[in-house]
């Protein structure tokens, strides 16, 4: 059976530029909607966290100020996070997970992995593991600050010259939370060399270079998990050239 490795943020809280303490954790749309795509697929999903730390949600994740979702929509989130049970709440740690094991590796947002996937080495070996693998890599809005992480022994990055995206400077002021940080994912992931594309604020958008596959925003997280259902599946398919 196909099976998919989903590596969530275990911090609680981003850091802001004043050193303040802005609560945050998963974003429940990324979360909900990739695992629900794998699921239907009939795929296995393993979830994991640094340390195996039960993941927070991002509270205004499940708020219609900051989401545009009315209450059944809402409600429909918070069921299926309460549905996963102890796979959300006693997560699988990191460092016990065999990475290569698994099919394929998926990221969700929220601003928890500026907080610790960013900035953590076995993340970046991870993402290392599974690239060199050929196997897909996919990290949706904030979650690609994870690819940040992603060093090669001799200092390089894994992805300098990808093509990549993630959850954008405008998206971010739009928030209001911009200017409040200590950094932007798209500065940062622009400094490290990577080839930044972005679409319409909050509209779904994807980007695929070679076996990583990012999408900018929450409403990208379903397209995104469906993508790498069928990059998968065409990569498992037998050819359609037969031999006599």
């Amino acid at each position: 059976m196909t099976n998919v490795l989903m590596v969530v943020s275990g911090a609680h809280a981003w850091t802001l530029a004043d050193g303040s303490a802005h609560p945050t954790g998963f974003w429940a749309e990324e979360l909900v909607a990739a695992d629900r795509a794998f699921r239907d697929a009939g795929w296995t999903v393993e979830i994991a966290t640094p340390g195996g730390r039960a993941p927070q949600v991002d509270p205004n994740s499940l708020s219609p100020q900051y989401t545009g979702a009315d209450e059944a929509a809402l409600a429909d989130l918070r069921a299926h996070l309460d549905a996963l049970g102890d796979e959300l709440t006693r997560p699988t740690a990191l460092e016990e997970v065999d990475v290569l094991s698994f099919d394929a590796l998926f990221l969700p947002g929220g601003h928890g992995p500026m907080e610790d996937l960013a900035v953590l080495p076995l993340m970046g070996e991870t993402i290392v593991a599974m690239l060199d693998a050929g196997r897909p890599v996919a990290a949706v809005c904030h979650a690609s600050a994870a690819l940040l992480s992603a060093d090669r022994p001799d200092g390089s990055w894994a992805f300098d010259g990808w093509r990549l995206t993630g959850f954008t400077n405008a998206e971010e002021e739009a928030v209001g939370l911009a200017p409040l940080a200590a950094w932007l994912l798209e500065d940062r992931l622009r400094e490290r060399g990577a080839q930044f594309a972005s679409g319409e604020l909050w509209a779904p958008f994807l980007v695929a270079d070679r076996n990583l596959y990012t999408g900018q925003n929450p409403a990208s997280s379903g397209p995104l998990a469906e993508h790498v259902v069928g990059v998968v599946g065409a990569a498992a398919a037998p050819s359609a050239t037969s031999t006599r």
